[in-house]
């Protein structure tokens, strides 16, 4: 990143020295190199500038506070939890103040008689479910990232994951929130009760509102009892991606609700077996991954039905497997494909989701675009509900590369949008997919968007130019 201008570092400068006069000295970076450390979220394809300030707020009175400082400088904030948003999202823009949540690590409530929990926005997915594990409870949203991601970041984007196709995604677990305007007040939405229909769902509202609206602090989510679970996984190997593809609407046309259908392709199988050795087989172009979690009989049944159904879509092998430990390995390829694609190159990650239908079309078309425009494309999927995630790897430095993924990229899009799908289904629309968000939502509705954030934020101090 190049260096700042005299003038820039001046406006860091006096932005630092004002902001430690708010907080404490300790909970402001201004050093250079380590304000490019929060300058971006794990897209760093998207645009991003170095902040003029991070700030660690530790409570929301800190946050309240930030905020209408930057409201009265006419400067904006970008909030930001663990930094793996796939988006940019988080990434910083010109006279930013970055506003980590980091250190807004407790879980403040458990109520295993009323199912639910309220925790800070930087308690890590992972860490609030063993949490709530321990008074006999689990929350079941559950992205690739749940070990590093926090729960604020996963509500700012309304995070989907393996289970969700069964469960359901973040949304469906947000009962409550506690957050701050755009002018620096604190204001509590939702409720606490299993039910409730007072006034318009604000709360629902800033689920996937991308830290344009308000920046929410404190999360209360709804819990299930954690027992009466019994996993059985189901892996079938494919010849091709798309018969892989004719599995999964297969199963979804028997009216199967697994508790998990995953693909990840060949060449995420072997970046993931290359890294970690977990005996993975190679000899397939796709492996489709499922559970049930029925007890007893019915969870057999259910299994049983899911293997007849991937070979009769022409599986080249299906194996079954109980015992949790080996369901943990299988399921492990699936979540650590994205990082060891990273290991071969910069990766440009798609979020599309079409109808469960069109998941073996969607998957041809993925391969077309990755011959026309001479690209490598791995494909991991959450299959069950037609969320694909295509990673496209351009070589470090290779910029022609770069631009030839970039219109892959743009090509998966459109294609996206001829199938009837959505351009993200869990990452959120942040900076990078803009474009197709807008041709999605059309002019009105854009509009509706713009009057929201005007009136929640008429200064642009949240998030501006993000999710819309």
């Amino acid at each position: 990143m190049r260096a700042d201008s005299p003038a820039a570092l001046a406006a860091a400068d006096s932005a630092a020295a004002r902001l430690r006069d708010i907080l404490r000295p300790d909970q402001v970076i201004s050093d250079a190199e380590r304000r490019d450390d929060y300058a971006h979220d794990d897209a760093e394809w998207a645009e991003y500038h170095r902040p003029l300030s991070v700030v660690l707020a530790e409570t929301t009175e800190d946050v309240a506070a930030v905020v209408r400082f930057a409201a009265a400088e006419g400067l904006i904030v970008v909030a930001r939890g663990a930094g793996t948003g796939l988006s940019g999202g988080a990434n910083a823009l010109e006279k930013a103040i970055v506003l980590s949540l980091e250190r807004m690590t407790r879980v403040l409530e458990v109520n295993a008689a009323e199912r639910y929990a309220v925790a800070q926005a930087g308690v890590i997915n992972d860490a609030l479910r063993s949490a709530v594990a321990a008074h006999g409870l689990w929350y079941p949203p559950d992205p690739a990232s749940y070990r590093i991601s926090t729960i604020g970041g996963n509500v700012a984007t309304n995070a989907g994951g393996i289970c969700c196709v069964k469960y359901g995604v973040t949304r469906d677990y947000v009962l409550g929130m506690r957050v701050v305007l755009a002018d620096g007040d604190i204001v509590q939405l939702g409720r606490r009760t299993a039910k409730g229909a007072t006034g318009y769902d604000l709360t629902a509202l800033l689920v996937g509102s991308e830290g344009t609206l308000a920046i929410i602090t404190e999360v209360t989510l709804s819990l299930l009892p954690l027992g009466g679970r019994e996993e059985r996984a189901i892996v079938g190997s494919f010849a091709s991606l798309e018969a892989a593809g004719d599995a999964v609407a297969a199963i979804t046309a028997a009216g199967i609700i697994p508790s998990a259908l995953e693909l990840i392709d060949e060449m995420c199988v072997r970046a993931v077996d290359d890294w970690q050795g977990l005996g993975l087989p190679h000899d397939a172009a796709a492996l489709l991954l499922a559970t049930v979690d029925e007890p007893g009989a019915p969870g057999a049944e259910a299994a049983a039905s899911v293997a007849l159904l991937m070979r009769d879509a022409g599986a080249l092998a299906v194996d079954q497997a109980v015992d949790p430990a080996e369901v943990d390995r299988l399921f492990l390829a699936r979540r650590l494909a994205y990082p060891a694609l990273e290991r071969l190159g910069p990766v440009l990650t798609e979020d599309i989701c079409v109808p469960r239908r069109a998941v073996p079309e969607m998957l041809a078309r993925i391969r077309k675009t990755a011959a026309r425009h001479d690209v490598v494309i791995a494909t991991i999927a959450h299959a069950g509900d037609g969320n694909l995630h295509p990673l496209i790897i351009a070589p470090d430095g290779d910029d022609a590369a770069k631009e030839r993924a970039k219109s892959a990229f743009d090509r998966i899009v459109e294609d996206c949008g001829d199938l009837g799908g959505t351009v993200t289904g869990e990452h959120g629309v942040g900076l990078l997919k803009l474009p197709g968000a807008r041709k999605e939502l059309g002019e009105r509705v854009l509009t509706m968007h713009r009057d929201i954030k005007a009136a929640l934020d008429p200064r642009g101090t949240l998030n501006p130019g993000k999710a819309f």
